[in-house]
């Protein structure tokens, strides 16, 4: 049996609107009392004048995502975009998020490999390579080109319904946590307008369907008003990004149940550093056109109800944009709200009631802070020197 105290700090819960006192005691990597007076344990962190959180959670976070040039990243060997992936996942867990979820990439080998200790990560609940049709927002190939990045690392072009059976089936069968679709157009892609619909109904149904029987769900990149509805009307769980939402749409997504997973952080990083890095004109193109409007799109989903996550689906070198995405949601949204969303919403959301919170039988996934993020949220998005990492009841 091992055992952690953190006394003389403050907590906030993920799902209370302020922070109590008191001490956070933690057995065998579970949270076994939130708030009594300290205990005897094999170690102890005094916490005066800092604040323990759950551990934070990306549900948007692409470990493959190894370049912003996608066909470049299909043309690699897996072994070298895994060995990446491993470096990207560490760097997460050292900002404070124990735990992500891969909506278009992850294997059950880079999975074994965590779940085995064999390299520093946060809990990883993969997709595998998303689903996307033929000239979707998966296929990667320019218009007058050929070439085929066919290693199918973070997307997979899949046409008609008995093909997209088997894929999910396969993904489902190697211990993928979720599906992945591509439901409309995209910003890196070359070929597809950012609003028009993909993937036909009866595909997209076939995709839901086979996941629910499996007692999963599906996640689904989408932008504009009619791919939102078309996803969530064919029974898509969660919608990625959605940055073009509108009243009538946020309602139907709240009537539906399904939740919402902004990204503010990728627009403003590709809006100031994408030339720079090689995007191409096209992509710079669509991402101004949907920057801004994930903010409001944000703002509409909250008064419609529905519960919004948080992610950042950072690509490449843009990952150390990573704890910017903080501070995107805590602009729009508030600390306090933002936190909730990075915490006990991103842990509904994926199923896991565990984690995100600072409670009696959690997970013992833990961030401590400098200060108050309630009241001086940049302690959020700080450098890893001002925060404690502590994953299954084990400072890391």
């Amino acid at each position: 049996m091992t055992s952690l105290s953190i006394v003389n700090a403050a907590i906030f819960d993920g799902v209370s609107d302020e922070l109590t006192e008191g001490a956070v005691h933690v057995v065998d990597g579970r949270i076994t009392d939130v708030g009594g007076a300290p205990q005897a344990a094999d170690t102890t962190i005094d916490a005066r004048g800092r604040t323990v959180l759950p551990g934070l959670i990306d549900a948007h976070c692409h470990a493959y995502g190894i370049g912003l040039n996608m066909l470049e990243i299909e043309s690699r060997p897996l072994s070298y975009v895994a060995l990446v992936a491993a470096r990207r996942l560490q760097a997460a867990l050292s900002r404070g998020f124990t735990t992500v979820r891969d909506p278009s990439g992850g294997d059950a080998g880079l999975d074994r490999a965590i779940r085995e200790g064999l390299l520093p990560a946060p809990r990883y609940l993969w997709t595998g390579a998303a689903l996307s049709q033929t000239g979707g927002h998966g296929d990667f190939r320019a218009a007058d080109s050929d070439v085929c990045g066919c290693n199918a690392h973070t997307c997979e072009v899949v046409d008609g319904v008995d093909n997209l059976r088997v894929a999910v089936r396969e993904r489902l069968r190697r211990g993928a946590h979720a599906i992945k679709i591509m439901a409309s157009g995209g910003v890196v892609s070359l070929t597809d307008p950012i609003r028009i619909p993909q993937y036909s109904p009866e595909e997209i149904r076939a995709v839901t369907s086979e996941a629910a029987r499996r007692g999963s769900y599906v996640a689904a990149h989408a932008y504009s008003p009619e791919s939102i509805r078309h996803a969530i009307e064919n029974g898509v769980r969660t919608i990625e990004h959605g940055n073009l939402l509108d009243a009538p749409t946020a309602a139907a997504m709240a009537s539906a149940g399904a939740f919402l997973v902004p990204t503010l952080a990728a627009y403003d990083a590709m809006d100031r550093r994408g030339e720079s890095l090689g995007m191409a004109a096209v992509s710079r193109a669509k991402n101004r056109e949907v920057l801004d409007a994930g903010r409001q799109a944000v703002v509409l989903a909250r008064e419609a109800g529905v519960r919004v996550g948080f992610g950042t689906d950072l690509m490449g070198v843009l990952e150390d944009e990573q704890l910017n995405g903080l501070r995107l949601q805590v602009e729009v949204d508030g600390a306090l709200t933002a936190l909730k969303s990075a915490t006990s919403v991103n842990a509904a959301l994926l199923g896991r009631e565990g984690l995100g919170r600072v409670a009696p039988g959690a997970v013992a996934d833990l961030l401590i802070v400098d200060g108050d993020p309630l009241s001086s949220p940049s302690v959020l998005w700080g450098g890893p020197s001002g925060r404690t990492v502590i994953q299954g009841g084990v400072v890391v």
